[in-house]
């Protein structure tokens, strides 16, 4: 049986890819302009299309042929556009060059012919004065063929299963004359909700407490990986993120990985002043001079978010305490925290994993919009046989400079070396249809 297909713009490392192929997508091309990001998504979507240039510099005929997709129906295009600084300058908001990467996507979800699209983006688009910046978005789709879903809806990731409060606005449509789709019900309550009339979702300590403390290996101190003789009882949620049962796939591919390996854990060096400072610090509360949050092991994290790039100073992402321990998360904690599996792998160092999380959308409050997209194309997700081994373990280790040089482009990102990016900038606007892809 053919899965439909699907196509992801400003992919980063892959947390709508995941929740569309959990529901029964195949994601057969991710557009992501990061070098680093874009060989993370390589290593663990191993049969999809890697292209790692802006969508600016993208035409959907470009993106058709590096999926190797020939004129198949493209069933859903899907993304999430930067949204640092969206400018309001003007008469029209999306004719101002600097909201240009979202005219981009209308552009390419209208070159793809795509059936559906689903375009996600912070809450702040749908308060104040940026209405009207969405608003002139629901009208170039609508100009583009596509009937919107106007009651967009802001979505939380903890009605979803997810132990996080997170709030993201997911704008959906379908091309005039298909069935529109809703908006997914909510699956559960924020753990410790008064009258909460559905089950409460997971808690930070049923997400974590099984994972063994990263500050037992002392081989974290310089990898972030480690053999484990033995982890703990899981939860529920700690099972479907350890993958224990099929339920732990949905209707994804099953990764070739060896579930004896904690990844993502390399630890963090506080000093003991910082570390009795967390001590300190009660469960729930921010510790006042970090800011960081301690988790609540009956509750749900904050808003994980994403540190700054090395064009704006490389700050890392603000993770939270750990509610036994007196250290902040690792990365695997992050991820368990976002509803990312065990078998998924971000970048070893600690900033761009954070970031590659603080940037992505859970993947199950994903796997819940894509659901509806399935259901509206009147379609049966199916469960495929084939496993998938990852990609090669180089992809998680590549500085921004050497996964530039592997995908044969200019790092967009904090170039630094400028002799030999103008070198290589001449080189590609000598070969404007260059492509370079990994299938």
């Amino acid at each position: 049986m053919t899965r439909p297909i699907g196509i992801d713009l400003f992919a980063g490392a892959g947390g709508l890819s995941l929740g569309f192929e959990q529901a029964g997508f195949d994601v057969v091309a991710a557009v992501e302009i990061d070098p680093v990001h874009a060989a993370v998504h390589a290593f663990n979507f191993p049969n999809c299309a890697v292209i790692p240039r802006s969508v600016t510099d993208l035409s959907g005929e470009q993106i058709r042929a590096a999926a190797k997709v020939g004129e198949r129906k493209i069933d859903v295009v899907f993304g999430g556009a930067p949204c640092q600084g969206f400018s309001l300058m003007g008469q029209r908001a999306l004719d101002d060059p600097r909201n240009s990467l979202v005219k981009d996507f209308v552009r390419i979800v209208h070159e793809l012919d795509s059936d559906y699209f689903v375009f996600e983006n912070v809450k702040g688009l749908t308060l104040g004065k940026h209405r009207r910046f969405l608003e002139e978005l629901i009208e170039e789709f609508e100009a583009a063929g596509y009937q919107v879903v106007t009651e967009w809806k802001v979505l939380n990731a903890y009605s979803y299963g997810v132990p996080q409060d997170r709030q993201r606005l997911f704008l959906m449509g379908a091309k005039r004359g298909l069935k529109v789709p809703s908006y997914p019900a909510a699956l559960t309550a924020k753990p410790g909700s008064k009258d909460a009339a559905l089950p409460f979702g997971p808690t930070c300590k049923e997400a974590l407490d099984d994972l063994p403390d990263a500050e037992r290996f002392q081989e974290l101190n310089v990898t972030d990986e480690v053999r484990i003789k033995k982890m703990g009882k899981p939860s529920a949620y700690a099972s479907l993120m350890r993958c224990d049962e099929s339920d732990g796939w949905a209707f994804g591919y099953r990764r070739d990985w060896d579930s004896a390996v904690m990844t993502s854990s390399m630890r963090s060096n506080h000093s003991d002043v910082s570390r009795g400072r967390f001590a300190e610090t009660v469960a729930g509360e921010v510790e006042p001079i970090s800011r960081f949050l301690k988790l609540p092991p009956k509750g749900v994290s904050n808003t994980l978010r994403a540190g700054t790039d090395s064009a704006r100073g490389a700050f890392t992402s603000p993770r939270p305490i750990h509610y036994k321990w007196n250290r902040c998360v690792t990365v695997r904690e992050m991820a368990r925290l976002h509803g990312f599996p065990d078998w998924f792998r971000f970048h070893e160092t600690k900033w761009h994993g954070a970031r590659q999380i603080g940037n992505s959308v859970p993947p199950p409050l994903a796997r819940a919009v894509a659901g509806e997209i399935m259901k509206a194309a009147g379609l049966r997700p199916s469960r495929p046989k084939k496993v998938l081994e990852l990609g090669s373990r180089e992809f998680l280790s590549m500085t921004l400079a050497q996964a530039a040089t592997y995908w044969g482009i200019v790092s967009p990102i904090g170039q630094r070396d400028r002799k030999s990016g103008a070198k290589k900038t001449k080189q590609i606007a000598d070969n404007p249809n260059q492509l370079p892809i990994l299938v």
